[in-house]
């Protein structure tokens, strides 16, 4: 049994605009989910997610903010947790050229090379504009006890409901007693 994934060519994120101009509700529908894309995309089909940063919100801490890219060379621990805390990650990203459909998160998390955690979401489905989305994942709690201390290595991965892969970002943290 053999299963074929049909998908649908892309269309242009102007050439949706301009299809059923006669259709009042329609027209009003279509620049409400795509809001204004009056610049010349050269052609550019395909979506592109651009993360500007992540951040860490904590409730000890208040907020840490970390541009991303992040330098690969940069093998140093990104931020430092308090064990038994609560936290939620903060991404902050632009969408350009394309409706990005069902844009989904897959975080892992390692210790000493044994997977500790890993946890997977939908952030959505998201229209091209110029204001960056701001988009705060579900509040996870740090372990706590003399062994949950020490530096993690986790990794980050965003794609869409074509698996197109957007971002992967390798990192450190740790968690202290503080």
């Amino acid at each position: 049994l053999h299963v074929c994934k049909f998908t649908q060519p892309l269309s242009s994120a102007n050439n949706l605009c301009v299809r059923s101009q006669d259709d009042e509700s329609l027209r009003r529908w279509k620049e409400k989910l795509l809001g204004c894309i009056g610049e010349d995309l050269n052609g550019q089909v395909e979506p592109e997610v651009i993360f500007q940063s992540m951040g860490i919100v904590s409730e000890g801490s208040g907020e840490t903010t970390i541009p991303l890219p992040i330098n690969e060379k940069h093998s140093n621990t990104l931020f430092t947790l308090k064990e038994g805390s609560h936290y939620r990650l903060k991404l902050t990203f632009h969408v350009q050229h394309n409706i990005v459909s069902g844009l989904r998160y897959s975080n892992a998390v390692w210790r000493g090379g044994f997977r500790v955690d890993r946890s997977k979401g939908m952030l959505g489905t998201f229209a091209p504009q110029r204001d960056p989305y701001v988009y705060l994942l579900e509040e996870e709690t740090t372990p706590s006890g003399v062994l949950a201390r020490g530096i993690y290595s986790a990794k980050l991965k965003f794609e869409d409901d074509d698996k197109r892969c957007y971002m992967e970002l390798n990192y450190c943290f740790e968690i202290k007693k503080q």
